[in-house]
């Protein structure tokens, strides 16, 4: 997704068993990351991953926290915004029996969870994820906390028969 901020990951180094990683990427990155995700800035990054073999695959679970610095779509402040959220991602190799099958329609369930997504190669861009699950879980109509929008509309009807009905009124 972003060749701002990569952390490649071999699968051969489950091979030894679980590995658990904690990413956080350089303030340099998360000001280049900023608007590819739309925010003002990113002020901090980090996730916490755990890594393990998943069937012929790999199994990539885990939390992200980031607080990022958004402006209001309401009364245009700047203020900064604590995000976080679940990284689950499951992956398996090219020509794995437990691929889906691109020919048969998956039925989502909003429960379940995902299928797995398919390798290319025997490298994963674990930065990648962090940043896919960061940009999901960001308000794309950010708000102040406790700000709310208080709209009434209009008292005067201005359907076109209310107005004729002025012009008549006025004229007599």
């Amino acid at each position: 997704m972003s060749e701002v901020w990569t952390h490649p990951f071999k699968m051969g180094a489950l091979s030894r068993g679980p590995v658990t990683l904690r990413l956080e990427p350089e303030a340099a990155i998360l000001k280049a990351l900023a608007p590819q995700l739309g925010v003002r800035a990113i002020k901090s990054l980090s996730a916490d991953l755990r890594l393990r073999t998943w069937l012929d695959g790999v199994e990539i679970g885990g939390r992200f926290q980031a607080v990022i610095e958004q402006e209001s779509g309401l009364s245009l402040e700047v203020f900064d915004q604590a995000v976080e959220g679940p990284i689950e991602v499951r992956l398996v190799p090219a020509g794995s029996p437990n691929a889906p099958d691109p020919e048969v329609e998956i039925e989502l369930d909003p429960e379940s969870p995902d299928p797995p997504e398919i390798l290319d190669g025997d490298t994963i861009d674990l930065a990648a994820y962090v940043i896919e699950h960061l940009a999901v879980e960001i308000d794309p109509f950010p708000r102040l906390p406790g700000e709310t929008f208080d709209y009434t509309p209009p008292q005067d009807d201005d359907s076109p028969f209310a107005v004729l009905k002025r012009l008549k009124d006025d004229n007599g």
